[in-house]
């Protein structure tokens, strides 16, 4: 019998599948695999299919994205030979070439064979200038929990008796070659309820940990509390951040021993660069004679506005169609990227001697397409990678110089499918308050609209994520050549078009994000792109929790639903891993008035016995220490106990991502279109 939402949280019978790793929950884990395995993978279909998505993945025609660092580009690389993968480094003018020859400095796999772990790589903070000194950070299959261990770049060995971090969500930020500043797991209280450190201390090298000094202690109900230094050259400056909630925070300039915060809005951004202190208010803000928007960024000098000066330069002003996805600075510019109904404009700002700031569009950049732009190296030059990228068009990626009109082709992929005949165009859908709402639509020129085109619909709606147009060779491969429809839906809660986007649904207001979706797949088919027979849905995390509610609001509207790691038992995961972290998207359910609303997108506890659901697909990994994999087991179990037809699928590996290499990332995503093809096109 279905549980009702205001049933206690004891009287849940599949509580022990949040045991993530309890014998008794994964031998339910591999008896469920081992069902999903059977019904989805046997046919030669699935078998090529996971072979070119592997061939893909693989491929060594693939962009290497790098960083610069020093004199060296930096880059992580994992293909068939090195699927845990080579951390390794080229010059500039090598990366230019065709085929660049790379210096390998750390081979994961050699690594992880040699101490005998499933070490998946996390990423590198390096030190400045020299960039010899460095913090490898080495994940447990995946997890976000890693470890961080200090290596030598130069003489390619992890330091003896240097920095050490045992597995935690650690920050780190380096202060000099001899002191970190750190927040991790220091023992009993000293993380929040989110599992994220509560406490930043100064460590000095060849002093244990325990000895460290205390900097700043935050509150156990704060998300988490980090400690940064900026080694910018002539502006050094220590920071403390607390973040509160998700969406709030305060900031505080360290020194001589002492914190100063930088007085600002609680739910806005700031960052300091040089001069300045840039400023993006998330609600409006009135403040010296003026009042700014939610969604703007501003401008000011950081060290008059110390002093109390509330001078600002407004950069970007949003409007109901247009907000700003990102802005980089270089040496003398600022690049500031726009989304202007979810297509970018790229514009330089340059600041003047006497602090006004002029504006032009940045020259070079392609009218077509999705751009994404950062600074090469902000201190030393002005030069910047741009990518561009839409569905159907090979990611490209540029260098160029701000100030120049010239702009260098660098790398593109191929063309991994035959995108011959495949548009794209964008549509709106009325939602249920009357709101417009964008989406993607990428098909056949030529489809014909008669409701049976099988059509896949993606969406997110949360956290001001905004989905843009990308190049993605698996979902090319996988459904577009095979006549597919691919849909993206812009939806509230997103990030498409600034905070207010966003806020419109959030807490209370979720079921617009949810009221959105519906909208797009109920326009499809009064468009006759498709029909609830061949219309089909998919979301990851918190667009796992979107489709899960696909499942249990409208059953009616949809052939196939699936759920890649999910939310689902929002009865509790406030009380899973990282889940208090996102009250400030979703409420508290231990407060009963928030607990009513909150249980209207429930999924686990709005699923019901004598209900006809589409077949659904849930996806999620064992060792995701973000969302806790209790949540599409317990789903999975409710819905068998009722007598619902659902698979699930269940990595062992992989953490939030839900593989750890691309032989598994081709696993899970061949197992995932093949269910989808059986469900929409296969009728």
């Amino acid at each position: 019998m279905a549980q009702e939402a205001n049933e206690p949280v004891s009287d849940d019978p599949n509580l022990w599948l949040e045991d993530v790793t309890g014998d008794k929950a994964l031998d339910w884990v591999k008896e469920q695999n081992k069902l999903s395995v059977a019904e989805l993978t046997e046919s030669e279909d699935f078998k090529e299919l996971q072979d070119k998505i592997l061939k893909i993945l693989n491929s060594n025609e693939r962009i290497p994205f790098v960083a610069k660092r020093g004199p060296y580009y930096y880059n992580f690389w994992q293909d068939g030979e090195h699927p845990r993968g080579l951390w390794r480094r080229t010059t500039p003018e090598e990366y230019k070439k065709e085929k660049p020859e790379w210096d390998v400095i750390i081979d994961v796999d050699a690594l992880a064979e040699k101490e005998g772990e499933n070490w998946v790589w996390h990423g590198v903070s390096m030190l400045r200038p020299d960039y010899t000194h460095a913090i490898v950070k080495l994940s447990r299959g995946g997890a976000d929990a890693d470890i961080k261990r200090e290596f030598n770049v130069e003489t390619r060995e992890f330091v003896e008796d240097g920095f050490y971090l045992p597995e935690a969500k650690s920050r780190i930020s380096w202060k000099d070659k001899d002191t970190l500043l750190v927040g991790t797991d220091f023992g009993e209280g000293s993380l929040t309820d989110s599992g994220y450190p509560r406490i930043v201390k100064e460590w000095k090298r060849g002093t244990p940990l325990t000895e460290a000094k205390t900097i700043f202690e935050g509150e156990k109900t704060d998300v988490s509390v980090s400690g940064v230094y900026d080694d910018t050259p002539g502006f050094e400056r220590e920071f403390v951040s607390r973040g509160m909630t998700f969406w709030t925070s305060k900031l505080y300039l360290v020194e001589d021993g002492k914190l100063i915060e930088i007085e600002k809005p609680d739910d806005a951004e700031v960052n300091v660069h040089r001069d300045w202190i840039f400023v993006q208010p998330r609600s409006t803000w009135e403040v010296g004679g003026k009042t700014y928007e939610p969604g703007a960024l501003l401008v000011g000098n950081f060290d008059d506005y110390m002093q109390g000066k509330r001078d600002f330069t407004v950069l970007f002003e949003p409007t109901d169609r247009k907000s700003m996805e990102g802005y980089s600075p270089t040496k003398n510019f600022l690049l500031v990227n726009e989304l202007d109904n979810v297509r970018n404009k790229v514009y330089q700002w340059t600041p003047n001697k006497d602090g006004t700031w002029e504006r032009k569009p940045l020259p070079g950049v392609p009218e077509f397409g999705s751009v994404s732009v950062g600074a090469v190296d902000e201190e030393e030059s002005d030069e910047f990678f741009l990518t561009v990228t839409d569905y159907t068009t090979p990611t490209t990626l540029f260098l160029g110089t701000a100030g120049d009109p010239a702009i260098e082709k660098l790398k593109s992929l191929p063309a991994f499918y035959d995108a011959t005949g495949i548009v794209v165009e964008q549509y709106e859908a009325t939602s249920k308050d009357g709101t417009k709402v964008p989406y993607f639509q990428v098909s056949h020129k030529d489809i014909k609209l008669d409701g049976t085109n099988p059509t896949l619909l993606y969406g997110y709606g949360g956290f001001e994520v905004p989905l843009t147009p990308n190049y993605s060779a698996t979902t090319g491969t996988a459904w577009l050549t095979s006549g597919g429809v691919f849909v993206v839906a812009n939806i509230r809660g997103g990030g498409e078009f600034g905070p207010k986007w966003h806020q419109a649904a959030l807490k209370e207001n979720r079921h617009k994000a949810y009221e959105d979706f519906i909208a797009v797949g109920e326009d499809l088919i009064a468009r006759k792109v498709t029909s609830s027979e061949h219309l089909g849905v998919m979301g990851g995390s918190n667009g796992g929790l979107l489709t899960g509610n696909m499942l249990v609001l409208r059953p009616d509207l949809f052939g196939a639903v699936v759920s890649q790691v999910p939310l689902l038992d929002m009865k509790r995961f406030h009380l899973l891993l990282a889940g208090a972290s996102w009250m400030g998207e979703y409420g508290n359910p231990d407060d009963p008035e928030q607990w009513e609303f909150i249980q209207t997108f429930s999924p686990y506890h709005l699923v019901k016995k004598d209900v006809k659901y589409p077949k659904t697909l849930f996806t999620t990994s064992t060792r995701d220490d973000r969302v806790h994999p209790g949540h599409a087991r317990k789903m999975v179990a409710r819905m068998k106990d009722m007598g619902h037809d659902v698979l699930y699928y269940e990595n062992i590996e992989g953490g939030h991502a839900g593989a750890a290499d691309n032989k598994q990332r081709a696993f899970m995503t061949a197992l995932t279109y093949e269910f989808l093809k059986q469900q929409l096109m296969n009728k």
